[in-house]
């Protein structure tokens, strides 16, 4: 049956003012001369229209994490990196939340695991008072923002619950600007702040929870050069138990004298899908738009990678894994490792999911110009429906001389499985009965022992890893605070 199409809807007014009606303008500019509106600029800079019905929670994170100028780390389209709902990712499906929308404790770990900090409270855990100072705070400054989730029946606006930014703060008329962006249906809009309040003071009945609201600011760290986890699959529910239960348990149950027998253990009963759940950041270019040549800034983050990379292979844990690994005759595979990497390229560029692309060949490249470090270039034929896309991948190399071929170094496999092990908890080796060996292990995979960058990006995945147990424990809705290590 035909659905009748709609062109935006008439706005309530009262209870919300247009903000580009002349009394929506009037209390603009009141707000303006108190110094109220200072956030607004930088979201309206950066404001987006959620591309999806369900994708309100997606498209105000979006909004906000780019006005603070958080780099993503990976690729959005073409050389771009930039928020996006398609990336927001790592504790949701993305099919999920455009079938069923997202919950106030899903959007909040994803904020944490883009990197951002972040302080979020349902109505029940504050009061409308102290809401009213964080709207100020931020409205005053440029380097935090507030997302309300909230319902919209109680503004007599047709639909449920919603997200949005607020935009501002007129302080006299104790209004709020709500920055909707479902602007296909209604444009920005001040509401009284009580109002807003007991919008934001219903039951989501998704959750049985209240709704509220989040402060966002810049990050502790930003996210990970080279690594990350992703929950796109289905399977990485299955991996995340494998690795904070199950890890645990098998080392505890066997016996194991050696750091050779603990990684025998972990590897051999590693899910069949596992690659799919922690995957390296490539540097994604469409191939005949660059011919090869690397900007100024793509060569300082290849640079930036390559020493993350040389750090992983220069820690006590690589070595072991690497020695352990040659024994069963495992592969690294750059041939393999490249069109992966080339799929999740493509799907990056066009925004379909990866199931649908096939990586046809890849070819290994170098480029090297007059003084300047090398660098390896992946290009991958990627197919989809019968149609073709070149892909360059920008891989980094610990090498000082360019092999291309099976033998240069890139991130994959035993790095993955190094970096992986290290990002566990160290409790997950409190079982090994051997007293000795525990020790030993804990000093393998010890924070203290490592590098900078090398620790920030190990703090990253633990980040994520704790934040995904969460959702798989379905306790994202009670547990707002940044995973503590």
């Amino acid at each position: 049956m035909a659905m009748a199409s709609l062109y935006r809807r008439s706005l309530p007014s009262p209870p919300a003012i247009d903000f580009s009606s002349a009394e929506g303008k009037k209390i603009f500019n009141e707000a303006l001369q108190k110094g109220t509106m200072e956030g607004f600029f930088r979201l309206i800079s950066y404001f987006q229209t959620q591309s999806e019905p369900a994708y309100c929670g997606l498209a105000s994170l979006s909004v906000v994490l780019n006005a603070l100028s958080i780099d993503p780390g990976r690729k959005w389209k073409g050389p771009w990196r930039w928020f996006d709902e398609s990336m927001l990712d790592c504790c949701e499906p993305l099919e999920v939340v455009k079938e069923k929308g997202i919950s106030f404790g899903k959007v909040v770990c994803l904020a944490h695991c883009s990197g951002a900090k972040v302080e979020a409270f349902r109505t029940n855990q504050t009061t409308i008072d102290d809401f009213r100072k964080f709207v100020m705070k931020c409205s005053t400054s440029e380097n935090c923002h507030i997302i309300s989730t909230y319902h919209r029946g109680v503004f007599k606006q047709t639909g449920s619950g919603h997200f949005s930014p607020i935009g501002g703060y007129n302080a006299e008329r104790d209004m709020a600007l709500i920055l909707d962006v479902a602007r296909f249906k209604y444009p920005p809009h001040w509401v009284p702040i009580k109002l807003l309040w007991e919008a934001m003071d219903s039951i989501d009945d998704s959750t049985g929870k209240r709704r509220g609201f989040m402060l966002i600011s810049r990050p502790h760290r930003e996210p990970g050069l080279l690594y990350t986890l992703s929950c796109k699959d289905e399977s990485w529910i299955s991996i995340a138990k494998y690795l904070k239960e199950d890890v645990p348990r098998l080392v505890s149950s066997q016996h194991v004298d050696s750091v050779e027998k603990i990684l025998s253990v972990v590897f051999k009963s590693l899910p069949s899908n596992f690659n799919t759940f922690i995957r390296w950041v490539a540097e994604i270019r469409i191939a005949e738009d660059t011919k090869q040549n690397l900007s100024a800034e793509e060569k300082s983050r290849l640079n930036l990678k390559q020493v993350v990379l040389k750090e992983v292979h220069e820690t006590e844990l690589f070595k072991h894994i690497s020695k352990f690994l040659s024994t069963v005759g495992y592969e690294d595979s750059l041939t393999y490792a490249a069109a992966k990497a080339c799929c999740q390229g493509a799907e990056i560029l066009t925004g379909c999911s990866s199931k649908e692309f096939c990586c046809r060949e890849t070819c290994v490249t170098c480029v090297k110009g007059p003084g300047e470090a090398a660098g390896t270039v992946v290009t991958g034929v990627v197919v989809r429906d019968g149609s073709e896309q070149n892909v360059d991948l920008l891989v980094p190399s610990t090498q000082t001389d360019c092999e291309c071929g099976p033998e240069a170094n890139y991130p994959a496999g035993n790095d993955v499985f190094t970096v992986l092990l290290l990002a566990l908890p160290p409790q997950t080796w409190s079982g090994v009965k051997d007293q000795a060996l525990m020790q030993e292990m804990k000093q393998l995979i010890s924070m203290a022992s490592l590098p900078t960058m090398l620790q920030e990006e190990v703090l990253h995945l633990r980040r994520q890893l704790q934040l995904l147990k969460r959702c798989q424990e379905n306790k994202e809705e009670e547990d707002f605070a940044a995973p503590a290590f």
